[in-house]
């Protein structure tokens, strides 16, 4: 990107030009066409384009020339995960059963960012009905990462880090069931925020039973931002939040005030860290980095801690929990219908022959977990972890062959992420390094119930310590 492109801007600068009109609506929301143009046919972050982009922008354009009232976004380019509904705009959830679906209605958080003023660029890609934390499925050409296009971005909410990565959009949606917002953020090297459950409303979402395998994860999903930087998550965190009669759990805001706290007020806060739950395997340049992270932490916050609760591997729980909360017969009825065979996690789901005693033992698994980690949180304000247990491994498969030298399942590369779903507790991804080999490495921190502002807050204290703003231009 050239110096005078708006792409340049992190969204809190880009969303202050426009208003003071150096740049228009339509000239930033051509410039972000004109990137994806660019750089995606090699990366396959976007899926969908809206073709109506422009003449979103123009609207806002209108709106500004004529004084009339915009909306604390208005003419930002947002990308939106394909898992994600929006009204007249191609939605797949990565899956064939639905290559032509076409919603009626936005999701919540779409209608939101509309009447905020933003410019819908597109859908972004995922894994089939997010059920993997990668960024393939049997639609669409596999998402790469940016750093390294023989590698995963990680996923579910894959070409959303990506466009953000690469400067395509300074804002992207993501979902997040027990990861998929942070473990992508943490392979790409962007900032990415799993909202307290219910912060940020879902409907049609998890919530509609008329769209097999959309409507799962109803108690894990959440809905959060991918930005360049958390003071940028959280004005977009202003507008997506909010109570909604579409969404029983939703919660209503404790207050408008999104500015992030200073340092100052942070300084005795509380903090516990653990590189491991006392289970991971965790790759070793991975710890090198989360290690030197909390030292350096340690040079500006009083108490930092090694502790952590000890709730164990809950690997298999997430497995269980998706399970029951999957519309297994709907599905099965729609594939058997089309001719279409699922495969991967959401084919092994399919397969298995659960029954009510799992389900029932998972649930209360779930409350064990959730009030252990309730009990540990009443004496700490935050607990960090590395976001995940290796950095980036090769496209197309489902975890790295090996993690510390040491034969893995899959799926153990992502210990930590789930936790913060089965408790609904807000929690990050910040960018902390790299690899020897140039691979970015995530810092997670987790907060108290609700305390979304403290994760936001100590976010962005990690940023400055790091001296970076959270995003970093990876060479594409």
């Amino acid at each position: 990107m050239t110096k005078n492109t708006p792409l340049n801007l992190n969204l809190v600068e880009l969303v202050q030009a426009i208003h003071q009109r150096q740049w228009t609506a339509r000239e930033i929301a051509e410039a972000s066409l004109s990137r994806i143009e660019d750089l995606d046919h090699g990366l396959h972050a976007f899926c969908t384009l809206d073709d109506t982009a422009l003449e979103q922008a123009d609207e806002t354009d209108h709106r500004l020339s004529a004084g009339l009232p915009v909306g604390p976004l208005a003419g930002v380019p947002v990308a939106v995960k394909d898992l994600i509904c929006t009204r007249g705009l191609r939605t797949t959830f990565g899956s064939r059963l639905y290559a032509d679906f076409v919603p009626e209605q936005d999701d919540i958080v779409v209608e939101r960012l509309r009447k905020a003023g933003a410019t819908i660029i597109g859908k972004t890609n995922t894994s089939e009905f997010g059920y993997g934390g990668v960024g393939h499925n049997h639609v669409f050409p596999t998402t790469r990462n940016p750093w390294n296009v023989d590698l995963t971005p990680g996923g579910s909410s894959a070409g959303s880090a990506v466009a953000v990565s690469t400067g395509m959009v300074p804002l992207a949606l993501g979902s997040d069931g027990g990861g998929s917002i942070r473990i992508p953020a943490s392979l790409c090297g962007v900032f990415g925020m799993k909202p307290s459950w219910g912060r940020v409303p879902l409907y049609p979402g998890c919530r509609d039973p008329h769209f097999p395998g959309q409507s799962g994860w109803e108690s894990l999903e959440h809905i959060g931002p991918l930005t360049r930087n958390a003071t940028d998550a959280a004005l977009a965190l202003s507008v997506m939040s909010g109570p909604s009669a579409y969404d029983r759990h939703s919660v209503p805001s404790e207050s408008n005030d999104w500015v992030l706290s200073s340092l100052d007020a942070m300084i005795n806060t509380r903090i516990a860290y653990t590189d491991d739950l006392g289970f991971a395997i965790v790759d070793p340049e991975v710890r090198s980095v989360f290690e030197q992270a909390v030292e350096r932490l340690r040079t500006v916050i009083s108490h930092v801690e090694c502790a952590y609760p000890a709730v164990g591997n809950t690997e298999g729980l997430l497995d269980t929990l998706v399970a029951l909360e999957t519309d297994r017969a709907g599905l099965k009825a729609m594939t058997a219908e089309r001719g279409i065979e699922l495969d991967g996690w959401i084919g092994s789901i399919l397969e298995r022959n659960w029954t009510g005693d799992q389900f029932t033992a998972a649930i209360m698994e779930r409350k064990r977990v959730a009030n252990l980690t309730a009990e540990f949180m009443r004496d700490f304000d935050f607990l960090l972890t590395p976001a995940t247990a290796s950095a980036a491994f090769p496209i197309d498969t489902y975890g790295p062959e090996k993690i510390a030298g040491q034969m893995l399942p899959p799926s153990s590369w992502v210990p930590f992420s789930a936790l913060a779903n089965f408790t609904g507790l807000p929690a990050a991804s910040v960018p902390i390094g790299f690899t020897q080999d140039g691979r970015p490495i995530g810092l997670q921190i987790m907060g108290r119930h609700l305390d979304d502002k403290g994760v936001l807050s100590l976010s962005a204290i990690v940023e400055k310590l790091f001296a970076q703003s959270g995003w970093s231009k990876p060479s594409v």
